[in-house]
């Protein structure tokens, strides 16, 4: 039998870490869910760029709850399109902006910073011809000395403003004002000096093209402008011409409020496509009605068990994983309830494995488990208002969620999950806060015992 190599079980738990497929290491780890999510997104994403683009650059949105698995799927599309000879740049957004306060020029600068970057690492010269004269002027404007050599590359140049700029907003203002005049031209000679550029030098080396993710935006705040609009449709709807024009095929994630948006209709004309949405794992079969007792979905209970054993037994082959569970938890059920807690949100199944961790070694009892799920429903009762309680309730009626501000107050503190099966989409409600006794008594009184 498979030992328990604890320590190794404990860094494979961490909630925090996204698997990066590419990585023969993390790659063990990866369960595919795409039979139980209604359809093979990534599949889409790359079908789009190999074979519908017609060598035309694209521009498409991905989104989903924070915690879903987005990012790990978009490694996923990393690892398959470098396989079919793609040069593909992968940034964490998140990394170089202020997700609180983000304009149009942040985002493009950021991705010419590191394609360029990602560029002089393949050793393909970059001549920042505009740019050189940008950086000079900007260095002025802020009165604050840029040091950069006639030879600078790109990326440094890019780098040193932003850093400038990043954790101060009195220079970011001033930055933007200089630069949103000339988004235009930034564009222009984003797309000539550099895309172009990268695109018939990477096709020199048998490279078919180049790719860029951007991961992270789906967590700029929806917070408002001075002038009103929210930050996401300002970005994405308002100045989403300007995102689609990049010369090479991009992928955006994006908020997933912009799927409940009056503006979602010009989203997708804006961008000339649908946004693809990653849902949660079912672990019950949808029902018409509400109720105590849930049919479990085999299949994606299923997955989700192999997705802790995985964790803890990497190396075992998958049949012979489920031998080990006494080796994790005293008992198959405990399992099978950790996974049905977690409503198939994948960040929140590590989290509750990885407290259990925390407070004891496997194999794992049901009453530390117990412990776990308390505190973590204690938290989300915390924060809902008796308001919230009965959007959530017309919610669990309607297995729908209309509007930003059911899907503001709903979604973005997880209160309902998102799931497909063949009939679409619906919502269910978090399991942590079905076995509450508010939300039972809802149930007893309106449809019996």
């Amino acid at each position: 039998m498979s030992q328990l190599d604890l320590i190794k079980f404990y860094k494979a738990c961490n909630p925090s870490k996204t698997l990066i497929v590419g990585n023969p290491e993390d790659q063990q780890y990866y369960i595919d869910f795409a039979s139980v999510r209604g359809s093979d997104i990534i599949r889409e994403l790359e079908r789009t760029i190999t074979l519908l683009s017609g060598n035309q650059p694209t521009c498409q949105l991905f989104t989903g709850h924070i915690g879903c698995g987005k990012s790990t799927e978009l490694f996923r599309l990393k690892n398959q399109l470098e396989k079919r000879g793609y040069h593909v740049v992968y940034f964490e957004s998140s990394e170089d902006l202020d997700m609180g306060d983000v304009d149009i020029s942040d985002i493009l600068l950021a991705i010419a910073r590191q394609v360029s970057e990602s560029m002089e690492q393949a050793k393909i010269k970059v001549k920042p011809g505009y740019f050189q004269k940008l950086f000079t002027e900007v260095s002025e404007l802020l009165q604050t000395p840029i040091e950069l050599s006639t030879e600078a590359e790109l990326s440094i140049g890019i780098a040193k403003i932003t850093a400038k700029t990043k954790d101060s907003p009195k220079l970011r203002s001033q930055l933007r004002q200089y630069l949103e005049p000339r988004t235009s031209t930034i564009l222009e000679s984003i797309n000539q000096e550099l895309l172009e550029h990268a695109n018939i030098e990477l096709k020199r080396r048998e490279k078919k093209g180049l790719v860029v993710i951007v991961d992270n935006l789906d967590r700029v705040d929806n917070s408002p402008k001075s002038w009103g609009r929210t930050q996401p449709e300002y970005l994405f709807v308002d100045r989403g011409e300007q995102l689609k024009k990049l010369k090479c095929h991009v992928v955006y994630t994006i908020p997933l409020t912009l799927m409940f948006s009056n503006d979602y209709g010009r989203l997708s004309s804006r961008f000339g496509v649908k946004p693809k949405i990653l849902p949660m794992v079912p672990v019950q079969i949808r029902s018409r009605k509400p109720t105590m007792a849930p049919n479990d979905y085999e299949i994606g209970m299923g997955l989700l068990r192999e997705m802790v054993l995985t964790r803890a037994f990497p190396e075992t082959q998958s049949l012979e994983r489920l031998e080990l569970i006494p080796a994790l938890f005293d008992t198959p059920e405990t399992l099978d309830r950790l996974c049905r807690v977690s409503g198939g949100h994948m960040r929140r199944l590590l989290m509750l494995l990885y407290s259990c961790l925390q407070q004891e070694d496997p194999p794992f009892s049901c009453e530390c488990l117990e412990n776990v799920i308390q505190e973590y429903r204690d938290d989300l009762i915390r924060a809902i208002t008796a308001d919230e309680w009965e959007l959530l309730f017309k919610v669990v009626q309607n297995q729908r969620v209309t509007g930003e501000e059911e899907c503001q107050t709903l979604l973005r503190s997880m209160f309902v999950f998102e799931y497909r099966d063949r009939d679409g989409h619906w919502f269910g409600i978090n399991p942590l806060l079905a076995e509450t006794q508010k939300y039972t008594s809802w149930v007893n009184s309106n449809y019996g015992t």
